[in-house]
């Protein structure tokens, strides 16, 4: 299937999450009490609620998206919907799909199990309308036709993650060097107010998502004089 797939169909994402609140103070009660319940089998016997909270942003109930970064082959075109207005972002990328074809195929690493889904609850939760592109709730898992790099190289097996670092080293995929990783975003977002530094790591993601998924097929690798950052 991957073989006959048009690249000029397909693009990649990758999305950014931070808890709703900074602090799991600043978390209303209500929310805190549905926080402790949701993640009782979690958590270590030791750790509590509140030392738990640093995870929120994985859980689309309690996170909320702070940029979402896209590319699109052969154009060459890469940018980035971000910001603190969560509604603003899903709001501008909800347009750029509408004006996509509704044959639109997305690909990130671990997608199926993190990127695809929490877009979809967040613009649910934000009262907007789920692109036709992102319309996969009831779906059996073969009829998304979504691609997921982790799942191209699990072939089926499914007791282990691999990180999207780990499969484009083993790939001979060059991994764009930075100086943060996806457990460092919350710190950047909330206490250091770097968003763009965020932002960058987003976009790297992408691209490398980007080179892997050309691997897969069998093709080289996009240099980098032809890879263009739009922002």
């Amino acid at each position: 299937m991957l073989k006959t797939v048009d690249l000029n169909q397909v693009m990649v994402i990758d999305i950014e999450t931070v808890p709703q609140y900074a602090s799991y103070d600043d978390v209303p009660q209500h929310l805190q009490d549905l926080w402790a319940q949701k993640t009782q089998h979690q958590r270590k016997p030791e750790q509590s609620a509140d030392d738990f909270y640093e995870n929120a942003g994985i859980m689309a109930e309690f996170g909320k998206i702070i940029c979402i970064s896209l590319g699109i082959f052969y154009q060459q075109n890469n940018k980035s919907i971000y910001g603190e207005d969560e509604n603003k972002i899903l709001t501008d990328f909800s347009d750029l799909l509408s004006k996509q074809v509704p044959t639109l195929m997305f690909c990130a690493h671990n997608g199926k199990e993190f990127d695809y889904p929490y877009l979809c609850r967040r613009i649910l939760v934000n009262r907007i309308k789920i692109p036709i592109q992102l319309q996969i709730s009831g779906k059996k898992p073969w009829e998304v036709n979504h691609i997921d790099t982790m799942e191209l190289w699990k072939f089926g097996d499914y007791k282990n993650y691999t990180s999207l670092n780990l499969l484009a080293a083993i790939l001979n995929v060059p991994i764009p060097k930075d100086d943060i990783d996806g457990s460092m975003v919350r710190q950047v977002y909330y206490e250091e107010k770097n968003l763009p530094r965020i932002v960058t790591y987003c976009q790297k993601d992408v691209i490398t998502t980007a080179q892997v998924l050309l691997k897969f097929k069998g093709m080289d690798i996009i240099s980098s004089e032809n890879i263009t950052i739009v922002t």
